[in-house]
């Protein structure tokens, strides 16, 4: 199989890997985070690149590009720790392009590409933890659409964003819903999350809706699985830029006189780091391969890869803190910002246990058995 880039998708990784190093270096993301997790401005570069348009189609002036080159944005975004919710963007032109009717592409897929409108997923609720299948929120017909009724949290960068995409039970069955932040009976509660970006609570009190799809159940599950993909692509940019980092650092530190790149159980940590960086990008590879296939092939596939990922973040983040000393969980040094991006996207969308749950549940009765 042919794992080389095409020239296209080489020049898309070098114009972003540009921008990063040049217009998103650490402190104006310091800065970015201490105004509180999210930039406009920021996230108007991105558009100026193009790259919301990412996963929409041409007609409605995207770039009509497919996961691999959104693997390799995510991974050079992973590389600046960018704080701004690009996963959000991708999932919300993928899920409208894929579901929703005529009308409502015409009406956001632009605005979208164009960087106008940030509009982010809101599926996750208190008691549904990881299940996003899980869901309490209610929505009934009203005169004009729908009226929809909602507690969705940890939604990135929600007090910023323009609309959201709400999956909600309709008619007995979850359906999908895009919300206007603007719209009466629409609430939000802005908080810095961990990593230092942005997140909201969503309070929906009969919020006017417009219905993306009825088989919403369906929509979301994808959207979970673009979310998927993409978080593994950046924890690839994410490891990869905290291995540079930790052996710069090791390269230049001394202790008694020695540079302590030269001591050997020191280096066989850096080999462990390495090895697990690569089985990450590996299953990075396979889970943005794999967006594309049958639901129940691409979900066993997405488990598979988040569970790597899941070890392998936390092998990198927690060995590049221990290679580094006390310096490296201080809040003025690069590394400790990179460890708690990674703490946080093994988290996110299902952590590791919980993927090793979603691999197991899904084998088949012989698997590993031979007849």
């Amino acid at each position: 199989m042919n794992f080389d880039f095409t020239d296209d998708q080489e020049q898309l990784r070098d114009a972003v890997r540009k921008w990063v190093e040049k217009g998103y270096d650490f402190e104006r993301r310091r800065s970015i985070e201490k105004a509180g997790g999210f930039s406009r401005e920021a996230y108007g570069e991105l558009a100026d690149l193009g790259l919301p348009g990412l996963y929409i189609p041409e007609e409605h002036g995207g770039m009509g590009m497919g996961p691999v080159e959104g693997m390799v944005v995510m991974e050079e975004l992973g590389r600046g720790i960018v704080a701004e919710p690009f996963t959000q963007t991708l999932i919300a032109g993928a899920v409208l392009t894929g579901y929703a009717p005529d009308a409502v592409k015409t009406a956001w897929l632009p605005k979208i590409a164009s960087g106008e409108s940030l509009v982010v997923l809101a599926q996750q609720e208190r008691a549904g933890r990881y299940h996003f299948e899980k869901c309490e929120a209610k929505a009934t017909q009203a005169q004009s659409g729908y009226a929809l009724t909602a507690i969705k949290n940890i939604v990135p960068a929600g007090d910023h964003a323009d609309a959201f995409l709400v999956p909600a039970m309709a008619d007995g069955s979850m359906a999908l819903f895009l919300v206007e932040r603007s719209a009466a009976g629409v609430s939000t509660r802005g908080y810095r999350t961990q990593d230092g970006s942005r997140a909201a609570d969503l309070l929906c009190n009969n919020a006017p809706a417009t219905l993306v799809t009825k088989d919403g159940l369906t929509a979301l599950t994808h959207a979970i699985d673009i979310g998927i993909a993409a978080a593994c692509a950046e924890a690839v940019g994410v490891m990869d830029k905290t291995m540079a980092i930790t052996v710069d650092y090791m390269n230049t530190r001394k202790q008694f006189g020695v540079l302590i790149s030269t001591f050997q159980a020191l280096r066989h940590r850096v080999a462990d780091m390495k090895m697990q960086l690569e089985l990450a990008r590996s299953m990075s590879y396979y889970a943005s391969l794999k967006l594309n296939a049958p639901a129940d092939e691409r979900r066993r596939a997405m488990a598979r890869a988040k569970y790597q990922l899941g070890v392998s973040m936390r092998t990198v983040s927690q060995q590049s803190v221990q290679l580094h000393g006390g310096i490296g969980v201080t809040d003025e040094y690069i590394v400790s910002h990179y460890f708690r991006k990674l703490t946080q996207l093994e988290m996110t969308f299902g952590d590791t246990l919980h993927h090793l749950g979603e691999v197991s549940r899904q084998m088949q009765d012989t698997a590993g058995v031979f007849a």
